[in-house]
């Protein structure tokens, strides 16, 4: 199967420099690992919306897949309590 291709929003740099550098990394990681399973079995796609959430600890990850495309799009990154607002 062949990787998907992976786009963040400018948004999302500003997202994660709220972020604490450690917990930026592992965030960086699990982006980085949609490129090659877009819906892992953690993820769960949210109700009334073509998006996905990944948690990532107190963090969630949001995300749109393209599959006529082969794109994953990552749309929002921030702390559990706020990021769905």
């Amino acid at each position: 199967m062949e990787p998907y291709r992976l786009v963040v929003k400018q948004s999302v740099s500003k997202d994660l420099k709220k972020i604490p550098k450690k917990d930026v990394k592992r965030i960086l990681a699990a982006i980085r690992a949609l490129a090659a399973n877009p819906r892992p079995p953690q993820s769960k796609k949210l109700s009334g919306q073509d998006r996905y959430r990944l948690r990532q600890e107190n963090y969630r990850i949001l995300y749109a897949v393209e599959d006529d495309r082969l794109v994953v799009c990552v749309v929002k990154v921030g702390d559990r309590r706020s990021v769905y607002q």
